[in-house]
């Protein structure tokens, strides 16, 4: 099974963490984040993973390497001439994950006691082009699932936007789910990136937005209590207390 990592970003809410290595290499409890994701993966039977890398890619390279890969096959996605947002980010890598199955894929900066193999299956023996972690925390920007949780919209409470505009939201039709950062992406769902608006640097959710009303995106929503980002230092304070009790 093939999985790939974002761990591109630039880290600009942990500074000065991430002021002299990536954001994937920040510890959380003796190990950095991207170990806890790699050997996550691994256990959940992905075998085969691509890492995007931008900011300080060389140590994450370095890393990789140090460690023979944690035993698995890790490809590199370079974007260190460009980053390209998580939407980019996985045309970029298109060559190293298309295949006839889909792929996982998971922010270097998400730690969760999800099971991810269940996940996977999940998608596998739906008929959804692509299935979205999510859960209820506090946000204000939120995914709009229907009743049978499948994607119909976003939208942005602090501004008031709405995507699709001409959604009609408010609604009793729309239940608010915050995206989790884990998702799994069917092969089939690439012929939507052949648009010109998405190439180059471009996020995954305005992406899923526009195709939802064709292609199937639902939504797997779970307890948030043991869902860790990692990339702000309040949230690293608990996956730290949380990963050292265990």
């Amino acid at each position: 099974m093939k999985a790939m990592i974002f761990a591109a970003g630039l880290g600009t809410r942990l500074r000065p963490l991430t002021d002299n290595m990536p954001k994937a290499l920040v510890p959380v409890a003796g190990k950095t984040m991207l170990e806890r994701v790699i050997l996550k993966l691994k256990d959940a039977g992905f075998h085969d993973i691509t890492i995007n890398i931008h900011h300080f890619g060389s140590q994450i390279i370095d890393f990789l390497r140090a460690n023979q890969n944690f035993g698995v096959d890790i490809h590199i996605s370079d974007e260190r001439g460009e980053l390209l947002d998580t939407g980019g980010g996985i045309k970029k890598a298109r060559p190293l994950l298309e295949s006839n199955e889909p792929f996982l894929i998971h922010n270097a900066d998400i730690l969760t006691d999800l099971d991810l193999n269940a996940f996977y299956h999940h998608h596998l023996e739906s008929d959804a082009d692509a299935t979205l972690l999510t859960n209820h925390r506090k946000t204000s920007r939120y995914l709009l699932m229907n009743q049978d949780n499948r994607l119909c919209g976003w939208t942005n409470l602090s501004t008031g936007e709405v995507l699709p505009k001409e959604l009609d939201y408010p609604s009793d039709h729309y239940q608010l789910q915050a995206f989790g950062c884990v998702h799994v992406f069917s092969p089939s769902i690439f012929c939507y990136m052949k648009d010109e608006r998405w190439t180059g640097k471009f996020s995954i959710i305005p992406f899923y937005v526009d195709i939802c009303p064709e292609a199937r995106i639902q939504g797997f929503p779970i307890d948030s209590e043991n869902w860790f980002d990692v990339g702000k230092p309040e949230t690293l304070a608990k996956a730290e207390a949380y990963y050292a009790s265990l």
